[in-house]
Formats: C-alpha cells, sequence, structure tokens
C-alpha cells in the first residue's frame, strides 16, 4: 500500500489567493492526498486557492473574525493509526513552544504547528515535531517560503521544501 501524502503549509497571510499562490499551491501539493494549514491563513478566501482537495485548517492569531469563527485554534486528527494534532501555536510563545506543545498534546504522535515563520522537522520525546516555515517568503530575515510533506505508512517520515519561485 502506498504511503498517506499530506502537504503542510502554515503562515500564508493572505486576504485573498493570488493567482501565484494558487500556481504554487498547485505546483507543492500536485500529489498529496490532503492539506493541513497549520494556521494565519489570514482570511478565509484563502481557501479557494486548494480547489476541490481536501484541508484541514486551524485559525492562528492573524486570521481574521470570519476564519477565527470558521476554523478552530486545534484540531486532533487520527490518520492510519497515528494521533495528530494541528495547532497553529500562537498561545504557546516563541521560547521553548515544543517543550510547552509537548506538555499538552504527549499523547500525540505527531504535532504539526506554524507561528514562528522557522521550519523544523524532527522527533524529540516520541513526538514528530513539524513547523512547515511560512509559505509565502515571508520567513524570518528574508529567507525563502517552505512547506512540508508529511509521509504516513507504517511509520511517520517528513520533509520540509523550499516553496518554488514560479515568477
Amino acid at each position: 500500500m502506498a504511503p498517506t501524502r499530506i502537504g503542510i503549509l502554515s503562515d500564508t497571510h493572505l486576504t485573498h489567493p493570488s493567482e501565484l499562490f494558487k500556481a504554487q499551491i498547485a505546483n507543492c501539493f500536485s500529489d498529496v492526498a490532503m492539506v493541513f494549514h497549520a494556521g494565519d491563513l489570514t482570511s478565509g478566501d484563502v481557501m479557494d486557492a486548494f480547489s476541490g482537495r481536501e484541508v484541514v485548517a486551524v485559525c492562528g492569531n492573524m486570521c481574521d473574525a470570519s476564519s477565527r469563527s470558521k476554523f478552530p485554534p486545534v484540531q486532533h486528527l487520527e490518520i492510519n493509526g497515528f494521533k495528530i494534532v494541528l495547532t497553529h501555536g500562537h498561545s504557546y510563545g516563541y521560547q521553548n513552544i515544543e517543550d510547552r506543545l509537548f506538555t499538552e498534546f504527549a499523547e500525540a504522535d505527531c504535532i504539526v504547528y506554524g507561528h514562528t515563520h522557522s521550519p523544523v522537522c524532527h522527533k524529540s520525546g516520541g513526538i514528530l515535531f513539524i513547523n512547515p516555515g511560512s509559505f509565502n517568503m515571508a520567513g524570518r530575515f528574508g529567507s525563502p517560503g517552505t512547506y512540508a510533506i508529511l509521509e504516513i505508512d507504517q511509520e511517520l517520515h517528513a520533509q520540509i521544501h523550499q516553496v518554488p519561485d514560479l515568477t
């Protein structure tokens, strides 16, 4: 059986999806079963870019009121027997965010979060932590946009990727 592939992005900070953003989404997530958006969509209109794909999203601290009412701050998912927590993470601060997430969601196999704009992909305490960074090239100090791909089969595997420059 082929692994389940999930695209992960965060911190898009858009009020509406541009044509470039739509092209990047199509390019980055062409072969995934579903997409996780780890918050700070800013506006729910961003969801229009995913045209028919299954998307699970959470709100972040920069989301407008409509997005905050539509998307919860945390999603608990079970995929192929693995417990996955999706959150933006802003209520856990910047310092020691993973320690706080670990304490809150110690039962998880994988914790996906955003907020810091810094890509992360590693295991700690038996939990796979994934922060896809900022998709829209709004990373810290001008770093390029990044996203992650999570593969689920008998184990969890993830990798950070750079968003292609399609301009």
